[in-house]
């Protein structure tokens, strides 16, 4: 069943790179007592992922800060790796956009937005959306109905319903 409005975010373990290495983060110490926007991306260096969605939320950021939002999270089904290099790629590391692998997909299953489209290769990979988490809670979610369009889950969408 898909997460939706009201719902409480399942915790879920995702990864990035650290000084030693890969290492786990745990989502729920993310969100709670804090307000989040998590935004989520079918695959790093994507053609839209790449040059509509990460650019939307750089845009943005600072005035969602701005409107109280302590942080904003970028996920995908890809290993810390590969998020990391596009953190670089695309500024968003530098821009203050934190970059987080779910590698086995376990956080996009537990949410209800996987999805596999083997034409282009996907297998198990994130549907488009962004969501505001406000202390654990779910309070607005956009999900991207048409694959390949950032509307509803850009930045500015976002900062629109703020």
């Amino acid at each position: 069943m898909t997460i939706s409005v009201g719902d409480d975010l399942p915790g879920g373990t995702l990864m990035t790179i650290g000084a030693e290495g890969p290492q786990p983060v745990e989502l729920e110490s993310k969100v709670q007592g804090r307000k989040v926007v998590i935004f989520a991306v079918p695959g790093a260096f994507t053609p839209t992922c790449h040059s509509a969605h990460v650019p939307s939320f750089l845009r943005v950021k600072d005035e969602l800060g701005a409107k109280g939002v302590d942080e904003v999270i970028c996920v995908s089904v890809n290993d810390p790796w590969v998020m990391q290099a596009w953190g670089d790629a695309t500024g968003a590391a530098a821009g203050g956009i934190t970059m987080l692998a779910d590698a086995t997909g376990a956080f996009t299953k537990a949410i209800g937005m996987d999805f596999d489209a083997p034409p282009v290769g996907f297998s198990g990979r994130s549907k488009r959306y962004a969501m505001l988490v406000d202390d654990g809670v779910v309070k607005v979610l956009n999900i991207e109905e048409a694959s390949g369009t950032c509307e509803i889950s850009g930045g500015e969408a976002m900062l629109s319903a703020l």
